[in-house]
């Protein structure tokens, strides 16, 4: 019990410090576009990268994920709503699990 606490935390700490230490060494407005363009698409690549590899492995079978995530992707590019997306993509990976049992 005394280590859950002690990872409690130095996670605590970790996550205060990620957060602050930008705030305390850049002072001043950020002007560099390039710099500004990258931070403002560090939360999408964050999440991209966490998200395909969960698409993949979330189900048995490799062929369902994928059907799942081309579904999702071209509902998404055709801008349709995110329950949409959602319940299409699940819909597909269920229809491609049910014709493999078959």
């Amino acid at each position: 019990m005394r280590n859950f606490f002690l990872y409690l935390a130095v996670m605590a700490g970790v996550t205060y410090l990620v957060r602050m230490l930008p705030m305390v060494l850049i002072r001043r407005k950020i002007q560099n576009r390039f710099l500004l363009s990258f931070l403002y698409y560090i939360p999408y690549a964050v999440l991209t990268v966490m998200t395909i590899p969960a698409i993949f492995y979330a189900v048995g079978s490799w062929y369902a994920a994928a059907a799942g995530f081309v579904v999702a992707v071209l509902l998404a590019l055709y801008e349709r709503s995110l329950v949409v997306v959602a319940a299409c993509s699940c819909l597909a990976v269920f229809a491609v699990e049910l014709l493999e049992k078959l």
